[in-house]
Order: structure tokens, then sequence, then C-alpha cells
């Protein structure tokens, strides 16, 4: 019998250490890491060299099927929107910061990405990795909210904001959290029976050891 995979949900706002936690606990355990964010800020990208505005999204989406893939590259999955796979420093320039919530608020955009985002654990059983770490902001509410196990990550806003600067990028925290949070299509919440876990004060290496407790 094949055993089945593990599957972690984390979730939380920007800067609050999803990806650092995330990629950690895939070379730990051997899981599959994806980023949900890079999959939003990658299709944001596509839409935005297309020439396509928010509000034009969905009827370009009906007229277009785009083809999404993936590559693996040291246990972490990069999504290819038609082939192409964006480079780190192109999802995260700001023109991308600043549209990249208003696309993901779109339920065109969303139910877009759901299937692919589900058919992750097939590519962890593909790659024969013990299971799949997913993070984002409705990975424990909407797309594996039966997870084995669901985080939600938190840190006070001053803290994240310094530590999206030390990393270079310049986020506009605030008003991404309004956006994702109050959103009709997925808002950011804690999934029920989510352990939270406020990174503020804490390592990278203690917000896993308090992961591990319950994975």
């Amino acid at each position: 019998m094949t055993p089945e995979l593990k599957v972690l949900a984390v979730d939380g706002g920007a800067g609050t250490g999803k990806s650092t936690t995330a990629r950690n606990l895939a070379f730990r355990k051997n899981f599959l890491h994806v980023d949900t964010g890079s999959h939003y800020r990658s299709l944001t990208k596509h839409l935005l060299d297309a020439g396509v505005s928010a509000s034009d999204t969905d009827e370009y989406l009906n007229l277009n099927k785009l083809e999404l893939s993936t590559e693996v590259m040291d246990r972490s999955a990069r999504l290819l929107v038609n082939g192409i796979s964006y480079p780190s420093e192109s999802l995260r320039a700001l023109e991308i910061n600043s549209a990249v919530s208003s696309f993901a608020s779109l339920p065109s955009v969303r139910k877009h990405l759901f299937e692919y985002q589900r058919s992750q654990v097939e590519v962890a059983r593909k790659e024969k990795l013990n299971g799949i770490v997913m993070e984002g902001r409705d990975i424990g509410t909407v797309i594996f909210p039966d997870a084995h196990l669901k985080v939600f990550l938190t840190a006070d806003t001053s803290i994240r904001e310094e530590r999206r600067q030390l990393d270079g990028e310049n986020d506009q925290i605030v008003q991404r959290d309004s956006i994702d949070s109050t959103r009709k299509i997925a808002p950011l919440v804690p999934a029920p029976g989510s352990l939270i876990i406020d990174t503020g004060e804490l390592s990278v290496d203690a917000v896993i050891e308090e992961i591990e407790k319950y994975l």
C-alpha cells in the first residue's frame, strides 16, 4: 500500500516568515515546498505583460486557457505559465507587489489556480517525497481544509515591515493585509483548528520546532 503523504498548510500575511519556515520544513522532512504566493505573482506578471487590467481579467481568462505546469528544483515547486518560469526578482518587483493583491482577490484568478494547487500533492508523490508543505493565505481554509496540520503565522506589523526592508523589498503590508483579509473570496483568516504562532520574537528554528511537535 502506498503510504499517505503528509499535507502541511502554512498561512499568514506578508512578512510573517511563511516562506522561510516552509522551505526549512521541506528540507527537514523531505517534503515538497509550494509557495502559492508565487503562483499569484506569476499570473499577475503574465496578465500585466499582456496588458490586462484587473477589470479585464475575467474576460481574458475566459478567452485564453493558460497552461499551468510545474518544475521541481531542490524540493521546491515552481509554476510555469504557458511554459514560462518567471525569475524571483521579477516576481518581487514593486509593480507586482502593488498589483498582486488586486488580481488575487478575483474569483476567476483563484478558480484558475485551485485545481493546479491541489494537484501538487501528486507532484510530491511522483518526486517520491514524504509530503507537501504549502504556504499562502487560504491553504488551510480553501485549498487543503483537510490538511494533516494547519498553521497560521502572525507577527506585529512593524516587525514584518522591517523584515521586508531587510529583504530589499518595499511591500505595502498594511494595504495588502486589508485587501487580503476583507476580500469576499478566500479571505486571510486562520482555518478552524489552526496552530497559531507569533513569529515576531521567535527564531526560524524555534518556529519549526513548535510545528514539529504537532506534525
